[in-house]
């Protein structure tokens, strides 16, 4: 096979990898063995409690756990603003029903907030909780709470909502939400006073609901993934799709005494955050009318007439800043998911991160990056570049061979065969440096792809969010040219179809990249100059120090 070849080949074939990976990452399916909890309601922890169906209020108009007769008085919504948070918490079930990120915008609408949980006629995303047992308060029970909005007020560190049970009969149960100043975590307790005579055992659930549609913006040219997660120390992290849900085929660890179960879409996650050490059992589960739920149950410990008891977890709710999800809980930062390249896209986002911090602007870390990476592999793409020079240099005896032996095309192999050993020539020395860098600009692309820095993130001039594509056009138009121009530094192919292919391939890719995030397609046009400024130096070099009769 000619290097032309070759060449035409490795480009096209690391852009259908890069295609494909970004599907098998947005389709994989769960890979970790254990239980799994699709064929039944979630049994709890030693199946001493009869068996508790988390049904959403969303689904059934049915409470999803026993509880006493309610008020008919409607139900409302009161809006808890922090720095970062403006929520919405109703007071059927102290539901999280809505939850704007105020430092994240909405794709669709530029203006307005990014809503992670949110409740309509389009859409379902909520955060849930609850007490199992007789009598105790589920994400059905009315509550009350004094007031109708809560902010947290300047130079305070935390804000506390607290919503009282009605009707529970024997016990007295307030439900917290706790929110602290910068920071996306929230605590979400129960205080159980038992004034009943009995001791009480009790479980607590706490659970996210969410459809099965996409999240605004994502694009089905790159899709990522959208559905559900669990990690345990033992088994780390493990992806749940919402359609193998609908199988019944999902398979995790179903008790630990660790780790989190939560709800991953492009850029964001929900996570809940059982305290470390207590035994939990996570469950997941197809509710039915494109509804999904994620979450884990623990145990209350026992107690007695008189006294009160306390169950909670945190919830992380907010982008994937996998600082602040590391400081969080333990393995909360995978959920930025490199796939198998993980082992080289984490330091290269750690170095893209560093440099960032010292130039302040994306776009520019980016550029310096590319250079980076470009020198490392100076030597490989040196080489390359010098095998492809020789090539090119090789054009008219191979175009003449062409010619002496026409459509004889094995006669013709042997004797290219013989010029490349005489010319002490490896026609796969160009492509072969090419392959080796092949698994670091796929990590590059997964680091650019799913890092949330990135979205909103401004470069310069026209564009305003290197995570979403150039609004003109004007990077693919100019990655386009610049890989006209390295085809103009390539050997011609003697083969008139492949001259052909090479000519069409820039203008493919352009189409390509028209879809492709800003911050990508700069990396790749950067990529490209540093590229083409090296190939033209070597060839230029190899082509003053040809022999004069080069051509004869």
């Amino acid at each position: 096979m000619d290097n032309a070849r070759v060449i035409a080949a490795i480009v096209f074939a690391g852009s259908i990898i890069l295609l494909a990976d970004a599907w098998m990452k947005a389709n994989q399916p769960p890979s970790r063995e254990g239980a799994s909890t699709a064929d039944a309601p979630p049994a709890v922890l030693d199946g001493t409690v009869p068996q508790v169906t988390l049904e959403a209020d969303s689904v059934s108009d049915t409470p999803a756990v026993s509880a006493p007769s309610q008020a008919a008085a409607p139900a409302r919504a009161v809006t808890v603003r922090t720095d970062l948070y403006e929520a919405k918490i109703s007071t059927q079930g102290g539901v999280m029903q809505t939850l704007e990120l105020l430092e994240h915008y909405s794709k669709d609408d530029p203006d307005t907030n990014l809503k992670l949980f949110d409740k309509n006629g389009e859409r379902t995303y909520v955060a849930q909780s609850g007490l199992i047992g007789e009598g105790l308060p589920n994400h059905s029970t009315r509550y009350q709470i004094n007031g109708d909005r809560f902010e947290l007020q300047p130079g305070a560190d935390e804000l506390s909502v607290e919503l009282r049970a009605l009707e529970v009969s024997g016990f007295d149960v307030i439900q917290r939400y706790t929110f602290r100043r910068g920071s996306y975590v929230i605590d979400v307790d129960y205080e159980i006073a038992n004034k009943s005579g009995a001791p009480l055992s009790a479980y607590s659930y706490f659970q996210l609901l969410r459809d099965g549609n996409p999240a605004a913006g994502d694009s089905r040219m790159m899709p990522t993934f959208t559905g559900a997660a669990v990690y345990t120390d033992e088994s780390k992290f493990t992806k749940v799709d919402f359609d193998d849900m609908d199988k019944g085929k999902v398979k995790y660890p179903r008790k630990a005494e660790d780790g989190w179960a939560a709800i991953v879409q492009h850029y964001f996650v929900a996570a809940w955050l059982p305290p470390q050490g207590i035994p939990r059992e996570y469950f997941t589960k197809a509710r039915g009318n494109n509804l999904y739920a994620v979450g884990s149950i623990l145990p209350v410990d026992p107690i007695v007439p008189g006294a009160v008891g306390t169950i909670g977890s945190r919830l992380f709710a907010g982008p994937q800043d996998q600082e602040a999800m590391a400081a969080a809980a333990p393995g909360l930062e995978l959920t930025v998911d490199y796939g198998w390249l993980t082992v080289i896209a984490a330091p290269l986002f750690w170095l893209l991160s560093a440099i960032h911090e010292r130039v302040g602007n994306w776009g520019v870390a980016i550029i310096l990056l590319t250079v980076i990476i470009k020198l490392i592999f100076y030597p490989l793409s040196a080489a390359s570049y010098k095998s492809m020079a020789k090539m090119r240099v090789l054009a008219p005896k191979l175009q003449s061979l062409k010619e002496t032996y026409g459509d004889d095309r094995q006669r013709m192999q042997q004797a290219m065969m013989e010029l490349y050993k005489t010319e002490k020539i490896n026609p796969l020395g160009g492509c072969l440096p090419i392959l080796v860098q092949i698994p670091v600009f796929i990590a590059l692309y997964w680091v650019l792809m799913a890092s949330v820095e990135l979205r909103n993130a401004p470069f310069y001039l026209w564009i305003d969010d290197l995570s979403a594509k150039d609004p003109y056009y004007v990077l693919p138009i100019l990655m386009g040219l610049s890989m006209i121009v390295q085809s103009w530094l390539s050997p011609t192919p003697p083969d008139p179809v492949q001259a052909k292919i090479m000519k069409i391939m820039p203008v493919v890719f352009s189409v390509f990249f028209f879809f492709f995030p800003a911050g990508l397609v700069l990396y790749w046009l950067v990529n490209n100059i540093l590229s083409i400024l090296q190939q033209w130096r070597i060839t230029r070099v190899i082509e003053r120090s040809k022999p004069a009769n080069a051509n004869r």
